[in-house]
């Protein structure tokens, strides 16, 4: 069982900053991929961004050029930097966690991000 520790949601006003964190309670090197989903209220959940080990990184299109993803090996701790901020960005943020083994997904507790226009 992997634990995933977030941190870093809170309300930010339309065109801010923020930056989440998740740190497995393992090492970052057993994850195959790491990301994160957001899920606004009434809405499917949708994956935001991910990263590989060799870190290759994905977007979703709604937040291409405006959020990067990143995971510091040193730090253990994987990383979404999101700019520019807009009120649709609103939604409890989830990071995940992929292992090497079929079925070895892991979900944090969930941050929630509120841009007010």
């Amino acid at each position: 069982q992997v634990q995933l520790v977030e941190s870093g949601g809170g309300l930010v006003q339309t065109g801010g900053s923020l930056r989440l964190s998740c740190a497995p309670s393992v090492s970052i090197y057993t994850a195959k991929v790491m990301g994160w989903y957001r899920q606004a209220p009434g809405m499917q959940r949708e994956l935001v961004a991910s990263v590989s080990y060799d870190g290759r990184a994905t977007y979703a299109v709604s937040v291409k050029d405006r959020f990067t993803i990143s995971r510091d090996n040193d730090k253990n701790t994987a990383f979404l930097q999101m700019s520019r901020l807009i009120p649709e960005d609103t939604a409890v943020y989830y990071c995940y966690f992929e292992g090497y083994l079929k079925g070895d997904t892991f979900w944090g507790q969930g941050t929630q991000v509120t841009v007010s226009s």
